[in-house]
């Protein structure tokens, strides 16, 4: 536990995690909006590069200057990057930052062939760490264990399709999307047996993450006022995004804590 308790501090203290100098417009929309410009800077775009140009597939979450949390299943044989401090994908607006990624660890427990069986997140070692400033913070990790109320109010954040079969969002999109406990969200009415204690649902209305958003951050603000990123977006309903009682599930970060805090040290 002290090598997490390390590894948290620094990232807490060193860099003032969680507290963006652009307040998140946290308005109770029914559905998703446009966020407010760098109001989530621990946000990237993980981009992959296809001919002689890079993609956006994935969301991710800087948790420290040269790391990066993202999803395992956002993982594979291609050539990807990161960039930090963006909005609009379809715009340079001269505050992004490009990073190549030096070493990628998927958790030893992800199996591609089984979403349902958890642990699907990864890390990203960037060859050069970002540079913070107003656009560019990481995020806060919460307590490992910690566990969230039945509708908690989080947010998610990405750029991933307005619908289902849609285009991915140009802007950064965000969307409150309240926790369902996991004595919800796994009766039969719900996810049932999909779900585990290692992974949080939250949605299960017309809210919902959806494909291009995999990897990014539930946001959830902490009694300290402070925005912790308690889940890393890893699946929907294979009947649509916005599916009654199919909220979406992400990967639980508070369950993962150790493992992200021994990896960092480790390389």
């Amino acid at each position: 536990m002290m090598k997490v308790a390390l590894v948290l501090l620094f990232a807490a203290h060193a860099y003032g995690c969680g507290t963006p100098t652009y307040a998140p417009s946290v308005s109770r929309v029914v559905n998703g909006e446009d966020a407010r410009p760098y109001s989530w800077p621990w946000q990237i775009s993980l981009q992959y590069l296809s001919g002689s140009t890079y993609r956006h597939t994935c969301g991710g979450t800087l948790l420290a200057p040269d790391w990066v949390l993202t999803a395992g299943h956002c993982i594979g044989s291609r050539t990807y990057r990161v960039v930090l401090g963006e909005y609009d994908l379809t715009v340079a607006e001269n505050y992004e930052q490009y990073r190549a990624v030096e070493k990628i660890i998927v958790h030893p427990g992800w199996d591609a062939s089984c979403l349902s069986c958890g642990n699907d997140l990864a890390l990203l070692k960037l060859t050069v760490p970002a540079t913070l400033n107003d656009k560019v913070q990481p995020a806060c990790t919460p307590r490992s264990e910690e566990t969230l109320s039945h509708n908690y109010p989080c947010y998610v954040t990405g750029w991933g399709r307005l619908y289902t079969g849609g285009p991915i969002a140009s802007k950064l999109q965000q969307a409150l999307l309240p926790v369902v406990a996991h004595s919800v969200c796994s009766t039969s009415d719900w996810w049932g047996g999909y779900v585990r204690t290692t992974m949080i649902c939250a949605g299960g209305d017309i809210r919902s993450g959806c494909n291009g958003d995999s990897g990014g951050p539930l946001n959830c603000r902490g009694a300290d006022g402070i925005w912790y990123n308690h889940g890393v977006t890893s699946f929907v309903s294979s009947a649509g995004c916005n599916t009654l009682m199919k909220p979406t599930v992400f990967t639980r970060t508070a369950s993962f804590t150790q493992w992200i805090s021994d990896t960092m040290l480790q390389y």
